[in-house]
């Protein structure tokens, strides 16, 4: 059994996609980043970093629990111990790393901070949001141009794809992007239409998100996340 301790963003979905795609047995344990719950320290002898997803595996390697954080890690491990989602031979294995690298070193920051100074900072800055959104729109062109040659990132459906689907999924919200990226939007839709892919989204999916208030505000993004707790 896998703990998933869990907020429906982008990086946890990537977690429960897994989990859904392999089938494998999972409790979630909700914590609620607006209320701080990152911060508490049971949560933080598991994720140092102070950030969801991470995991506590009762069946880690000797049969010992192991806990993980980050998302990457999180989906390499499931990965290895699985057998699935990810290719056994070096050369095949090494591509799908490449691709989950790209994610958590440019889609997911790029994406990220767009997202943030167009919906969430309390000013709107015009450089900020050029700067971010002309990164996003050229890390789209990325996989466009190699999913011209690849029916998935990888070659084969991997957790390369599904550490970039959560992320990228949101493009689909402007469908001037996709019409000059034709193999982006062949592969969103392919992914989408996966059964576990729809399920995992669909995790927690129906939370009330209000707007942030100064005190949700504060905890994510101000001095709250500084606090030793």
């Amino acid at each position: 059994m896998i703990d998933l301790y869990y907020w429906p963003t982008p990086n946890g979905q990537k977690i429960t996609i897994f989990l859904e795609e392999t089938a494998t047995p999972y409790r979630i344990v909700p914590v609620n980043i607006r209320e701080g719950e990152q911060f508490k320290p049971d949560f933080l002898r598991i994720s140092p970093n102070n950030r969801m997803p991470a995991i506590v595996d009762s069946d880690g390697p000797g049969g010992a629990p192991i806990a993980i954080f980050e998302s990457g890690a999180i989906l390499l491990y499931l990965a290895e111990k699985s057998g699935r989602l990810m290719p056994s031979d070096t050369r095949g294995r090494h591509t799908v790393i490449q691709w989950l690298m790209f994610q958590m070193a440019n889609v997911g920051p790029m994406f990220g901070q767009r997202g943030h100074f167009m919906r969430a900072a309390p000013e709107k800055i015009p450089y900020a949001i050029d700067r971010y959104t002309n990164e996003s729109r050229r890390l789209a062109s990325v996989m466009d141009t190699r999913l011209a040659e690849a029916e998935f990132l990888a070659g084969d459906y991997s957790i390369a794809d599904i550490a970039c689907y959560p992320w990228v999924v949101g493009v689909q919200r402007e469908p001037e992007q996709l019409d000059s990226r034709p193999h982006l939007k062949r592969w969103l839709d392919a992914i989408g239409a996966r059964t576990p892919v729809k399920r995992g989204m669909a995790v927690m999916a129906d939370l009330p998100q209000p707007p942030l208030d100064e005190k949700a505000r504060s905890i994510l993004y101000g001095d709250k996340q500084f606090e030793r707790r």
